[in-house]
């Protein structure tokens, strides 16, 4: 794992009797698109919060560039490189696109939002928030209050605020999800624009975007995980097709 730029070791979580994450190891190599797929309640959405450092892990390690950062908040990680999206899109509605990527920028900058009715003129926070709304596809609905933008382009203006944070890895919590198909596809298309310059922690239902995207695949079951390899393997992986694809495999 010497060339990863995440590395996860014997991450476990339990809520009562359940055990949503179950001794998990994971490795995420620098530049790579990483995707984890797995049924509803396969713990893929706890094990992102960990990461990210809304849960705090019951047993394991979570190291970054090679600091354990097991006990950071979640503040302390993003300035350290990690920004995540949400599955339910989390932006602020009365506020325009342009507002929205704005306050993105300015936080990472660490300034206070007290300052916020001054700093919505600032060229420091316009240029670069308006330059990651043309290269979202959003250049022309930046005057737009969120709250008015169709699904996908609130998806779209979510990732543009992660971006704003300037991340070396991006958790991706289904981007695609809700959208139909023609924004799906677009989506796949800018995220496959990203690949190779940024790290991408992708979890996914949505298998055309995974296949798509993903340079591997980790495959998340009851709180573990079943296999990792490239699309491909997964695909002929006869105990991924059994857990999660649901198919009978000859013996």
């Amino acid at each position: 794992m010497s060339d990863s730029l995440l590395e996860v070791r014997g991450l476990a979580k339990s809520f009562g009797a359940l055990r949503a994450c179950d001794g998990i190891d994971l490795a995420i190599r620098e530049g790579e698109t990483h995707a984890v797929i797995g049924p509803n309640g396969a713990g893929k959405t706890t094990l992102i919060a960990q990461l990210a450092g809304e849960l705090r892990p019951d047993e394991g390690t979570v190291r970054f560039a090679g600091e354990d950062i097991t006990s950071l908040s979640s503040p302390q990680r993003a300035r350290r490189g990690l920004a995540r999206s949400f599955q339910i899109t989390s932006i602020y509605p009365d506020f325009s696109a342009l507002e929205n990527v704005m306050l993105a920028v300015q936080a990472r900058a660490g300034s206070s939002f007290r300052f916020w009715r001054p700093a919505r003129e600032e060229a420091a926070l316009r240029s670069p928030a308006q330059g990651l709304l043309e290269e979202v596809g959003l250049g022309a609905r930046s005057d737009v209050p969120a709250a008015n933008l169709a699904h996908g382009e609130q998806r779209a203006l979510e990732i543009a605020m992660v971006l704003a944070a300037r991340p070396r890895l991006m958790l991706l919590d289904e981007p695609v999800a809700g959208m139909g198909a023609e924004e799906t596809q677009r989506m796949i298309a800018f995220l496959s624009t990203l690949k190779g310059g940024k790290t991408i922690l992708l979890v996914e239902h949505d298998m055309d975007a995974v296949f798509s995207l993903a340079d591997r695949v980790s495959v998340l079951v009851y709180g573990r995980i079943i296999a990792t390899g490239a699309p491909g393997e997964i695909r002929a992986n006869p105990e991924v097709r059994r857990a999660y694809l649901g198919e009978e495999v000859a013996a």
